[in-house]
């Protein structure tokens, strides 16, 4: 197995509002491996910037611990701070009269990058995140995408081995989306460990090796996310479109068949049905129901991890 290099272990936080003790973070535990990437899940308020902000040295912790590279985030920040890459969504933190190569330049220097190795350095993060033919052109003039984009380089500059990211993808068209995902996934077959924290599912989707659920400042779900997707207790969903009469037993649903919903329309029907297990009950199933129907069109879509987070309980403030 890979080497851990994020250890959490009883961490908590608690703040104080107002004279009142508010718990932001309650006993989180998780290890983070090498060249592996954990989406970290939850609700707004369940504790996900907070333990972000302890990872990266940048706010103590209340009790517990946790290690970057066998550092302790509390007695060594500095040498923390040299391993880690942090990068939040957003528009803000770059100077927009300056290039993206001169940005890049003033934080690698920042982050402690020798002057011999900088040119070098700047060079291969530019190219890593498709910036090169952009990188003398003020920043101001960048699409959101290109300064999210840009945003990667700048963290990974001096090479960190654990990359620190909090929404992405926001506010990104979806090419440009998946411009961000294809170089995170670059970084990510380097070696380099991602703790991802997205509301967009699909980035978990796309990059995430396992799953981790944060509710009310507590670990409530660890998981791969093909245990996370089967959580949601269907593998599939199937869409129904026909004319004519609805069959009186689809609406019955059926071994493994789920009916969501039904819409009519004059004479054409849509049936949205979630099949628990994909097999063949279930397809002799639909296929007896449906075989005197006037089938217009089928689609049959996998289980998605938006349908299990809208499906499952997870807890956590909203």
């Amino acid at each position: 197995m890979a080497r851990p290099v994020v250890e959490v272990s009883g961490l908590s936080r608690t703040f104080t509002v107002r004279k009142e003790t508010v718990s932001a973070l309650r006993d989180v535990t998780f290890t983070l491996h090498e060249g592996e990437v954990v989406g970290l899940l939850g609700s707004n308020g369940a504790g996900k910037t907070t333990l972000t902000k302890i990872l990266s040295a940048l706010l103590l912790p209340t009790g517990g611990s946790a290690r970057i590279l066998g550092h302790d985030v509390v007695r060594h920040p500095r040498q923390v701070r040299e391993r880690i890459g942090v990068i939040f969504g957003g528009e803000t933190g770059l100077y927009d009269r300056l290039t993206g190569r001169e940005n890049i330049r003033f934080f690698a220097m920042l982050n402690g990058v020798r002057r011999r190795q900088i040119t070098e350095r700047i060079a291969a993060a530019l190219d890593e995140v498709g910036l090169t033919g952009a990188a003398d052109r003020p920043v101001e003039t960048y699409s959101k995408g290109m300064r999210q984009r840009l945003h990667i380089a700048i963290g990974t500059v001096h090479r960190p081995r654990v990359l620190l990211l909090d929404e992405p993808t926001i506010g990104l068209d979806p090419i440009e989306a998946e411009r961000l995902r294809t170089a995170i996934g670059r970084l990510r077959d380097d070696g380099v460990s991602v703790l991802l924290t997205s509301h967009y599912l699909l980035d978990v989707e796309r990059l995430a090796d396992r799953v981790l659920v944060l509710a009310d400042g507590t670990i409530s779900g660890n998981m791969t996310t093909g245990e996370f997707a089967r959580a949601a207790g269907y593998r599939a969903v199937v869409t129904v479109r026909a004319r004519g009469k609805v069959p009186s037993e689809l609406t019955d649903g059926g071994v493994g068949v789920l009916v969501d919903g039904i819409v009519e329309d004059d004479d054409v029907w849509s049936a949205r049905l979630r099949v628990q297990d994909w097999g063949p009950t279930s397809f002799a199933h639909l296929s007896r129901v449906l075989s005197d129907a006037d089938v217009l069109d089928v689609d049959v879509a996998p289980v998605r991890l938006e349908d299990v987070y809208a499906t499952l309980d997870l807890g956590g403030r909203r």
